[in-house]
């Protein structure tokens, strides 16, 4: 890589997932920046080489920079990666926005919804920061310490603007690290966003002790709510066949390292929801995006029973236990109904899909 391709790049979220990105990118020789509020961490990362709270024993590279000031990591920024939680996303654009360089396109690799409204990132994105800012969602299968140890992974980029697009997964993109191309930014933060609720209620049927059948099943109509949601929607069938839904969710639902798969579990296993979160120590998606998707679902008359349970569950108003009883006693009905994709059973569209 020549000096003149080397971006400076702003991480925003100094948590597991924003240091793995930024040590990925500063591995590839980019001068990265991350910002976090805790002083700490910030001090561990910039001063040690490490984040001892979230990512413990893994070597950092020592061309990363930490800090706490979001003027000086924005400063010169060629490109502003946002990873923070989905609860403080609009937060964090709001103070981004004035000091962002004009340059600079913005990209998220958060999942969830804007809590309380169910909108979209990148609806908040563009309303906090303008039509003429380029927009990007990193999404996929992917866990933050695998990816902090250098270990395999391919993620999709999705956005409007397909020269950012590309800029983004180059920046990602590297020898243990794929980055695929797309433009489908619904469909792309709907899959990232519902996996965590799907993952909650694998996680329970392995907490309870229901067995690998189980497992496959609920993965399995889990992403047949996901796509008709989709749909519903407006978002394209195949993002959700590809690594922003179907790739996400598989991993989700059988990784231990997810927070969401084991919120499932300890619940499964009896423990009360405040037991479980304070266990994980980590903000858990899934308890604000059980709600927002259910609302998504009633806005378009979207039946969800997978995610209707984990939302009931969630809030305590039924036991697992209960929930199981509940999905089990649904009548039969046909798999894939031809409504789901219009005119055929299957969706057929072929774009890129060399490995």
């Amino acid at each position: 890589m020549t000096d003149s391709e080397k971006l400076q790049v702003a991480v925003l979220g100094a948590g597991s997932w924003g240091t793995a990105l930024a040590a990925l990118m500063a591995r590839h020789g980019h001068h990265v920046t991350l910002w976090g509020r805790n002083a700490g961490i910030v001090s561990a990362v910039e001063g040690g080489g490490e984040n001892p709270r979230y990512l413990p024993g893994i070597a950092l590279p020592a061309n990363l920079r930490a800090t706490t000031s979001l003027h000086e990591a924005t400063a010169n920024a060629d490109l502003v990666l946002v990873v923070v939680p989905s609860h403080a996303f609009a937060e964090t654009l709001r103070a981004l926005a004035p000091l962002r360089p004009p340059c600079a396109g913005v990209a998220w690799a958060t999942k969830g919804f804007e809590p309380g409204s169910g909108r979209f990132l990148h609806e908040v994105a563009g309303d906090l920061l303008g039509e003429e800012v380029p927009l990007a969602v990193v999404t996929g299968p992917s866990f933050a310490k695998e990816v902090a140890e250098g270990l395999p992974t391919a993620l999709t980029v999705h956005s409007d603007d397909a020269e950012f697009c590309r800029q983004v997964a180059s920046v990602l993109h590297g020898p243990a690290f794929r980055a695929y191309t797309g433009d489908d930014m619904r469909g792309a933060e709907l899959g990232g966003a519902m996996k965590n609720v799907l993952a909650v209620a694998t996680g329970v049927a392995d907490g309870m002790g229901l067995g690998l059948n189980a497992r496959a099943g609920l993965i399995t109509r889990g992403l047949n709510e996901m796509l008709r949601l989709n749909i519903a929607l407006g978002g394209r069938p195949e993002t959700l066949m590809g690594l922003a839904g179907l790739g996400d969710l598989v991993l989700t639902c059988t990784g231990d390292l997810s927070r969401n798969r084991r919120l499932g579990l300890a619940l499964g296993r009896g423990a009360s929801i405040d037991d479980a979160v304070r266990e994980i120590g980590q903000v858990v998606e899934s308890l604000q995006t059980a709600d927002e998707v259910m609302r998504l679902a009633a806005q378009h008359g979207i039946e969800l029973p997978i995610a209707e349970n984990v939302r009931d569950v969630l809030h305590g108003t039924i036991t697992p236990a209960e929930g199981l009883q509940r999905l089990m006693a649904r009548e039969r009905k046909a798999e894939y109904p031809q409504a789901l994709f219009g005119n055929c059973a299957v969706p057929v569209r072929i774009s890129d899909a060399s490995a």
